[in-house]
């Protein structure tokens, strides 16, 4: 997507050719900084420490990481069997630095299966990279794709409008292409609308407790040229009780294959004001999001349990200040407790539907698997 004019990604490698780099998504939009990793922790930190944010981001990271470690593992000379058991070991660091989000463990698990596969160091080195380098265009092709599929549900709301009456679309924290490689999730079908000339307005959670849908989806919003208003957390409701909102499109970090969604803390929330206002309830995923091994979401799907200094503290600039004069301010009573769960599930009874890169569908396991065929020896 384009930041001032320029095309970026969120992550990709540094040209140095044992780094990577990404957007340090802390910065903004106070400023635009690009960060570099050089080790396996670094890339533990980038994700743990959420540097970079979303599923398909931290997906795409994770696997940089892991030509990280193998790079590590080349410089520490060992090889063969050595070098699995070392490799293993840091992909273990790397798939628990987030518990949520399943592009993490996927796309660790996909490096460390591929390069296991070879015994020649420099190979495996090799493949580490290729497979990192295939991950992030994967994810930036299935969202462009999900862009596609998802435009054909906004020009079907927007054909019955008023002629130049924008379709009135609310989201939920940042899926956008800071969440993944590029285009996003829940916002590709929003700029494939706009870049087709189709009116849309967005409706922007700020979203507490780290205000990522006013820092982040209303920047990238602005950097495309999306109409968009940022509003709290809580006015969702509000403005569909009052026919403001035709349509809910939201990201998520885990779905199960019979289409309960793990997605930012107050989904569910939405998706309930949606259910009651007879607004359609979309979630836009690439099938690297989908855990088919999880078939209840609301028992099975750990929910990550963050620091409540995320709560108590907001974080901002005075007009006009860069971001080296960020403070963080208190916002909670001294001495009052802080619990911060990050996620919570929507069941697939509430969803409308799910868009992928294949297509759309019901959130139910049939329909989840007509699309995805391959998984029926699974489930």
């Amino acid at each position: 997507m384009l930041v001032n004019g320029t095309h970026y990604r969120t992550v990709w490698m540094g040209d140095d050719g044992a780094s990577v780099e990404i957007i340090d998504q802390r910065k903004l939009p106070w400023a635009f900084e690009i960060a570099t990793l050089r080790t396996t922790q670094d890339a533990c930190q980038a994700i743990a420490d959420m540097w970079v944010r979303g599923a398909g981001c931290i997906g795409a990271v994770a696997g940089h990481g892991m030509f990280l470690a193998a790079i590590e593992c080349q410089n520490a000379d060992v090889s063969g069997e050595a070098f699995d058991k070392m490799f293993k070991e840091k992909a273990m660091k790397l798939r628990a630095a987030r518990p949520t989000a399943v592009n993490l463990a996927w796309a660790v698990d996909r490096v460390l299966g591929v390069v296991n596969l070879v015994q020649d160091t420099k190979e495996k080195v090799n493949l580490a990279r290729d497979t990192a380098v295939l991950i992030a265009d994967e994810d930036a092709e299935w969202c462009r794709k999900i862009g596609e599929n998802g435009l054909s549900i906004i020009k079907s709301i927007s054909d019955k409008k008023s002629e130049n009456e924008p379709v009135n679309i609310l989201t939920h924290c940042n899926a956008g292409w800071l969440a993944f490689t590029d285009h996003g999730s829940a916002t590709a079908p929003i700029y494939a609308a706009h870049d087709a000339g189709i009116p849309v307005h967005v409706w922007v959670d700020e979203t507490r407790p780290r205000n990522q849908g006013a820092r982040l989806t209303a920047w990238e919003l602005g950097q495309h040229g999306v109409p968009h208003t940022v509003v709290v957390d809580n006015v969702g409701g509000h403005l569909m009780q009052h026919g403001m909102v035709d349509m809910v499109i939201t990201g998520t970090d885990r779905t199960s294959y019979t289409g309960d969604v793990a997605n930012k803390i107050g989904t569910y929330l939405k998706a309930l004001a949606a259910k009651d206002n007879d607004v359609p309830f979309y979630v836009a995923l690439p099938s690297s999001t989908f855990d088919w091994n999880v078939r209840d979401g609301i028992s099975e799907i750990p929910i990550e349990q963050r620091d409540g200094g995320e709560v108590r503290f907001i974080g901002g600039v005075e007009p006009g200040d860069s971001v080296a004069a960020e403070r963080e301010l208190n916002v909670v009573a001294e001495g009052s407790p802080v619990a911060n769960f990050a996620f919570d599930v929507t069941p697939a009874r509430l969803v409308t539907g799910l868009i992928t890169e294949r297509g759309v569908c019901e959130a139910n396991e049939s329909s989840i698997l007509e699309l995805f065929p391959e998984k029926l020896a699974k489930n």
